[in-house]
């Protein structure tokens, strides 16, 4: 795949799906030698399972190493060190990746444990463990979801569980945006595989799940984190490590330069799974809503509360398949595009839903 390029796929068969995207990708020939060190590192945050929004679908890891293995790769390992205060060896639980690792034969190591040494990153020191560093190639496979202190987290931010706890603290006392973009830079050559399928909206140890049911790839961890922005409603400049990611040389922020490729649009209906997602589902009048639009409309209104507090409406905002065809007044997607104020996109944007909502409503 081109560096600029985004590939995204929606549906429920996510094992399948993640195996799909590898081959669209052509994870194969972009790894090359069959003897390379290839690392698969989820986000392991919490000891919680995937459905909490916190955490990476295990059918995810294994879809990719089930590629791997069928490409002829036999060299891997999956990764990951917990947070502070949690620990990885109950993350790796309580997620269901150690039956996915025992299933297909492949080492887990967990990075709380691991050795580390001091590297030069861009301009600042970071330790880092010994075991990413071995790495010739790294599926980074983040989950897209808020975060209390960065307003999101995906690629970039994914690299923080490559250090050992005693580093993750410095960050932390450093401001986290430019120690995350110096990390980067040390990074080997990889893809990033999203778990886009219910991230939480706004708290990295989930508990709010947003249902998008959508994955996607990338070559470039500043465009995809990008892109994140936009379907969560955020400028770029709003979350500062991207910007300066960018200006380190790890890659682009300019969506304007990417290359979105969507292989097939969503169906999924949302699913309401808890009071907060409730209460600003009470905003919408949806019909046959599918659950990539009713997400994005779930991110805006969420980032709009943030900035305004609660809403007033004057009216509901149509969203769904059953408005197709029909008139009214205010709609969020392609099937509202018929009513007097509508948002395109199939879906659209959290960040096009935004500015619509402030401009036809005067926030």
């Amino acid at each position: 795949m081109d560096k600029n390029e985004i590939i995204l796929l929606h549906g429920t068969e996510y094992q399948q799906m993640a195996a799909h995207l590898m081959r669209e990708a052509d994870l194969q020939k972009d790894i090359g030698d069959r003897t390379q060190r290839i690392g698969i590192k989820p986000n392991l945050v919490v000891d919680a399972p995937a459905a909490s929004g916190a955490t990476t679908h295990p059918e995810l890891v294994a879809g990719v190493i089930e590629y791997l293995q069928r490409e002829g790769f036999q060299n891997l390992v999956v990764l990951e060190g917990s947070w502070v205060g949690a620990r990885t060896s109950a993350a790796y639980v309580a997620s269901g990746l150690r039956d996915v690792c025992e299933r297909y034969h492949v080492p887990f190591v967990d990075l709380q444990k691991d050795s580390s040494r001091n590297c030069r990153a861009y301009d600042m020191d970071i330790r880092v463990c010994e075991q990413a560093l071995a790495l010739d190639y790294l599926i980074n496979m983040p989950v897209l979801k808020g975060h209390c202190q960065t307003g999101i987290t995906c690629a970039l931010k994914n690299a923080k569980g490559l250090l050992p706890n005693t580093e993750k603290r410095r960050f932390h006392s450093l401001g986290l945006h430019r120690p995350i973009a110096n990390l980067n830079t040390l990074l080997p050559r990889g893809i990033v595989l999203v778990d886009n399928i219910c991230g939480d909206l706004d708290f990295e140890e989930g508990g709010n799940p947003v249902t998008m049911n959508r994955i996607f790839c990338c070559k470039d961890p500043v465009l995809c984190d990008s892109f994140v922005c936009q379907t969560m409603g955020y400028r770029v400049d709003e979350v500062e490590y991207i910007g300066l990611a960018e200006q380190m040389g790890v890659g682009c922020a300019d969506l304007a330069k990417a290359k979105i490729t969507r292989l097939n649009e969503s169906s999924a209906a949302p699913q309401h799974s808890t009071r907060q997602i409730r209460r600003l589902a009470a905003y919408a009048a949806p019909d046959s809503a599918c659950s990539a639009c009713y997400g994005s409309l779930i991110y805006a209104l969420h980032k709009l509360e943030q900035e305004y507090g609660p809403l007033s409406l004057p009216q509901k905002i149509a969203i769904g398949q059953g408005y197709q065809g029909k008139t009214g007044e205010v709609g969020v997607g392609r099937c509202t595009c018929q009513f007097r104020q509508s948002v395109s996109g199939c879906p659209p944007t959290a960040a096009d839903i935004c500015e619509f909502l402030r401009k036809n409503f005067a926030l």
